[in-house]
């Protein structure tokens, strides 16, 4: 079905703070939007607003034809306990929920009651988005991207590679009217994220993205809708991701001229009328000295200058008053990122020698491998391939099931780990952060966390309750507290907003140690300097 939608004056907000005002949006057949913006500027609660899950504080948000089906595929799929991966894909394209409405129309009318409409939507609802063919189209869909689990294995047994891929398998599964995709591209790997992007290129069906995949954007969208949290604004620029960086970038110069123009007018004329308010009073003073006390004449002349300085004086004031007021433009918040480094350590920093690795029925090695002090190492592979097993291998964490793994001498490491795991707990942000340093003290550490914007609403709140994103910068932010001189960073980019993305690529320029990086992000790859290259790929490491 062909569909269109449309937001009318939306605004959103969280208690007394605004996300946004005056959003007009048109997403039509062949539209492919990019919603960008950093994290917490309501790109999620824009989208639960645009698939009728919310309901916007002013505004509203229209579907033609209505009975279009919505999809919101969100980030990070949640996988339920005791769920197939048949009744999850099942569940995300929508068809279990319509199968499910169907069964109740169809109990309905055997009860008695009249429901033949109630059905008869039902009916077609299921039959739009893939129902009466789905299972027919699950192995084959499962096999495009790779999953080889089965359809019967629970779909919280699968691996967070697997995972992804269950997830790229219910956007092939769908059949949507209009699709809102809330990070795709998360955890995908370069298979995967070419996977996506022809989806997203054949797509006839309007799409709404939010992605920092900077380099996904620029090969899909053909608009950007930005939500600007710094100066609460809404901008919508027509064209790709580049068209939109060069535009944003000419549109802010701009303001900024525009307001340095104005303040520089307003200073100007401000400093006029007080020389004139100065001259004025020195006159009258200097005319009352030199002149007679009965020089009628002289005080004729000098209330007339006086009148006329004066007047001077408000018409200096009236140009300032019908100066068109310009707003300063706000200073955007920036993760101002450093790394601490530590004391170099020896020349080896890490080697494997014969490993071998097992876990189920996956094996990684033999691995032989060394890195030396300085290496900048960027490491490749499919899911499932053996990265993050390689990881826990040269840092020492994975049991090994033979050869020899060693860690050089002062080796100190830092990690950002896949799963982001030192904040998965219930302890409160600020409790986990310290068991981390514990020679800091919590005004120390709820400073240096709001650097990274985790506010004292964060610091509080138990570490898992946290978002990606926020566990994330959390997890850069203990870099930056600690000396470290082994940098580990495994996907360090999924939930990162765009400048946080930028302003980690400026500190890892910086950094003089060694470093491990793990990423699909294609931009990342090549703006990091790097002196070797590894690819992982079926448990084996090859260096390209």
């Amino acid at each position: 079905m062909s569909a269109t939608l449309q937001a009318t004056d939306l605004a959103a907000g969280h208690g007394d703070r605004s996300l946004f005002n005056g959003l007009n949006l048109i997403v039509a057949p062949g539209d492919v939007v990019g919603l960008v913006g950093a994290n917490g500027a309501g790109k999620t609660t824009l989208l639960r607003l645009l698939a009728g899950l919310d309901t916007a504080e002013r505004g509203r948000v229209t579907l033609a034809p209505p009975s279009a089906t919505v999809g919101l595929l969100r980030q990070e799929p949640d996988r339920r306990p005791g769920e197939t991966v048949r009744e999850f894909l099942a569940r995300r394209t929508g068809v279990a929920h319509a199968q499910a409405e169907m069964d109740a129309a169809a109990e309905a009318l055997g009860a008695g009651e009249d429901a033949d409409d109630r059905y008869s939507v039902a009916l077609e609802r299921w039959l739009a988005l893939g129902g009466a063919d789905l299972d027919d189209r699950i192995d084959g869909v499962l096999a495009e991207v790779g999953l080889d689990s089965g359809v019967d294995v629970p779909i919280t047994a699968l691996s967070g590679g697997q995972a992804a891929r269950a997830g790229l398998a219910t956007l092939l599964a769908s059949r949507y009217d209009v699709l809102l995709l809330d990070e795709p591209t998360n955890d995908l790997d370069l298979d995967g994220l070419a996977r996506l992007e022809a989806f997203v290129g054949a797509l006839r069906s309007p799409a709404v993205i939010v992605s920092h995949d900077r380099e996904f954007l620029a090969r899909t969208v053909n608009r950007i809708v930005e939500l600007d949290l710094a100066q609460r604004k809404v901008g919508v620029y027509q064209g790709g991701y580049q068209a939109y960086l060069d535009e944003r970038e000419v549109a802010r110069r701009h303001a900024r001229e525009a307001y340095e123009q104005y303040s520089g007018t307003v200073s100007q004329l401000t400093e006029r009328a007080r020389t004139q308010r100065n001259w004025m009073a020195a006159g009258v003073r200097n005319a009352r000295r030199k002149a007679p006390d009965n020089d009628k004449i002289g005080k004729n002349l000098r209330a007339e200058t006086s009148e006329k300085q004066a007047a001077k004086v408000r018409q200096t004031e009236r140009r300032i008053e019908r100066l068109e007021a310009v707003e300063e433009p706000r200073k955007e918040w920036q993760l101002r990122m450093t790394i601490a480094a530590a004391p170099r350590a020896g020349a080896v920093v890490a080697a494997l020698r014969g490993a071998v690795v097992r876990r189920g029925e996956f094996e990684l090695g033999p691995v032989d491998a060394q890195v030396d002090w300085a290496d900048r190492i960027a490491i490749t592979g499919s899911n499932g391939s053996g990265k993050s097993t390689l990881l826990g291998a040269l840092l020492g964490r994975l049991p090994l099931t033979s050869g020899s793994a060693s860690l050089g001498p002062g080796v100190r490491v830092g990690e950002v780990d896949q799963a982001r795991g030192l904040f998965l707990g219930d302890q409160p942000l600020v409790a986990a952060f310290r068991a981390e340093v514990p020679s800091w003290t919590e005004p120390e550490v709820r400073t240096l966390l709001a650097k990274f914007g985790l506010t004292g609403v964060h610091a509080p709140r138990p570490a898992e309750s946290l978002s990606p994103g926020e566990r994330t910068r959390a997890a850069l932010a203990l870099l930056q507290a600690r000396e470290v001189n082994l940098l580990v960073l495994d996907e360090p980019t999924n939930h990162l907003d765009l400048p946080a993305i930028e302003q980690l690529e400026s500190a890892l320029e910086s950094f003089p140690g060694t470093l491990l990086l793990v990423t699909h992000d294609r931009r990342m790859l090549d703006a990091v300097r790097v002196t070797r290259r590894w690819e992982v790929a079926q448990g084996l490491l090859l260096e390209s």
